[in-house]
């Protein structure tokens, strides 16, 4: 029998740290000052999102992917190359399974930057690999206070819901995550499933 919990922390992983095998992730950070500027990379994620929840066709899921890549590309840039470096060597550590050295990382980066959401996102990410799920649950909140339509961070949500058996509020962060990407594979496949497994669907 499948080890729910398993799944569900290769599913997470998979969807929080995507995106650092593009081109774009994988480009070297410049030693000091400014990458780019925050206002421009928010507005063009807000523009890019605004895009993407108009894809609700599987025609559209090539495009939708490609901007969904470029949106989690943009949250990974927060203006300073210090906090990108944080950044990547969180993420880093979290690929390598050192859960520990992952949110050391993570924390010097959200006490320097909290207003860089995707830093409590891979924080999350981290904690709930770790199995420590109300502090994942709590960087989640602070990651959609922030950027409530972190597609990454509705679906991880729903994740760990689900994980804790908590049935209704996985589906509320599910569709949360479907009404931003609707054509987010791995979100619709767990909307299915839940939906089946209360009888329930959302009409």
């Amino acid at each position: 029998m499948v080890d729910l919990r398993v799944t569900l922390k290769a599913l997470i992983f998979a969807m929080a740290c995507g995106y650092a095998t593009s081109p774009a992730a994988q480009m070297p950070l410049p030693e000091e000052g400014p990458v780019v500027a925050p206002d421009v990379l928010e507005r063009d994620a807000d523009a890019l999102l605004n895009r993407l929840g108009t894809l609700t066709s599987e025609a559209d899921a090539a495009e939708a992917d490609r901007l969904a890549q470029e949106i989690q590309e943009r949250w990974t840039h927060s203006g300073s190359a210090t906090i990108d470096l944080l950044l990547r060597r969180g993420q880093e550590a979290i690929g390598e399974g050192d859960y520990a050295r992952a949110i050391a990382h993570l924390t010097a980066l959200t006490d320097h930057a909290p207003r860089f959401a995707e830093g409590w996102n891979q924080r999350a990410t981290a904690f709930f690999m770790d199995d420590r799920y109300g502090e994942a649950l709590s960087d989640i909140e602070q990651v959609l206070i922030l950027e409530p339509r972190h597609f990454g961070a509705l679906a991880g949500l729903g994740i760990i819901m689900e994980s804790l058996g908590e049935t209704e509020a996985a589906l509320r962060a599910f569709r949360a995550a479907s009404d931003v990407y609707p054509v987010e594979e791995n979100v619709g496949a767990a909307l299915e499933r839940l939906e089946q497994s209360t009888g329930e669907r959302d009409i």
